[in-house]
């Protein structure tokens, strides 16, 4: 089962999951939904939950109809609906004991590259600590330019970020149909999806639209870029309590399955991506240290050229001034010029605060 081998799990919750049509929070829902989360923590599997509703809780305290709402207005109703949706699941998150973080992102965020990378650090203190990072789209400054419109882009954005293994889509649905079950007695469920060119061409997508708050093609669309990430992708029905164990127990849903792992997404990227920055000059025993597929360390680098940032693409180079990798620097220029030549228990000490002790590490590298 691909949920119990999960490190990292993303789950997307929408509002309507959250709030029903007559505007009441469903907390026997939620409290179902933390206490499922509380099983995941315990198997030391790091959650994210990205998170619908801000803009739905403002309405609810405000007493407005949300459709009646333009954008301008929308924004500050999503910062008032912020504070209450954070108390929600903070409160009910606290009766199992599981403290929970709020992290914002706009489009921009996650679609530039150093942006991203500073993202992904957060995340990654955040598992550290034992945190829960409950994450939306800052509707609060978003115009209809830069926003994503839906969570379920987001949400792949953010597994894409975090490294995930499975992304949860929780849906009004059980997942995807050959036609759409409301209209159709005769569809049946999808329950895997290996090839998506292939294992769609037989499906209206279009025709399905009326069903599901985001829509089918939103979630395909999150599915490509799972699939290009070497995540995994489910689409299951959050209606139930205790939606996550139902998934495990009875996998009525929609998996969506990627032809690459995570690492080979990931160096498929690097290997593909604009044109290096900048080149980093390493010494012999460096080199053999990398045939040998360990990381890049400060110790073996004899000299830099180019001007370069964190999380920007280089290359490596030999004495000899031949590329052997390529790779995204944990450091900027500036950075490796005071540390290259010394070992990583120096770095701190040479930088006056806390770095990686890989300059380049493994898994952000391809040997060329």
């Amino acid at each position: 089962m691909y949920l119990n081998n999960s490190k990292i799990i993303v789950i997307k919750i929408g509002s309507s999951l959250l709030v029903d049509e007559k505007q009441k929070i469903r907390k026997k829902w939620l409290s179902s939904f933390a206490k499922d989360i509380k099983k995941l923590k315990d198997k030391n599997q790091k959650i994210v939950i990205v998170s619908s509703g801000a803009i739905a809780l403002g309405c609810k305290k405000m007493n407005f109809n949300k459709k009646n709402i333009k954008l301008d207005k929308s924004q500050a109703i999503a910062s008032i609906g912020q504070i209450e949706l954070m108390n929600l699941f903070s409160q009910t998150f606290a009766n199992y004991k599981l403290n929970i973080s709020q992290i914002l992102l706009t489009l921009e965020d996650t679609e530039e590259r150093r942006r991203s990378l500073n993202a992904k650090r957060t995340f990654e203190n955040l598992f550290n600590l034992g945190f829960i990072p409950i994450v939306n789209e800052n509707d609060t400054i978003a115009t209809s330019e830069i926003k994503y419109g839906d969570n379920d882009r987001l949400a792949s954005r953010v597994a894409q970020i975090t490294d995930a293994d499975t992304l949860i889509l929780l849906s009004d649905v059980d997942g995807l149909f050959t036609k759409n079950p409301k209209v159709f007695k005769d569809s049946k469920l999808i329950k895997k999806v290996n090839d998506l060119k292939k294992d769609l061409k037989k499906i209206n997508i279009k025709g399905i639209n009326e069903y599901g708050s985001g829509g089918m093609p939103t979630k395909i669309e999150a599915a490509k870029i799972c699939q290009l990430a070497g995540c995994n992708m489910v689409i299951a029905n959050g209606l139930y309590t205790n939606p996550i164990s139902k998934i495990i127990e009875k996998n009525n849903c929609t998996w969506f399955i990627p032809k690459v792992s995570k690492l080979d997404a990931r160096k498929k990227w690097i290997i593909s991506s604009i044109a290096p920055k900048g080149s980093i000059i390493i010494d012999d025993g460096a080199k053999k240290a990398l045939k040998s597929g360990k990381s890049l360390l400060a110790a073996g680098i004899k000299k830099i050229s180019g001007k370069f940032n964190k999380g920007d693409h280089v290359k490596i180079i030999d004495k000899k001034s031949i590329e052997c990798a390529r790779g995204l620097s944990s450091f900027t220029s500036e950075e490796i010029i005071k540390i290259m030549g010394h070992h990583s228990n120096e770095i701190e000490k040479l930088l006056g605060y806390v770095a990686k002790s890989e300059v380049i590490h493994k898994d952000d590298m391809v040997e060329i």
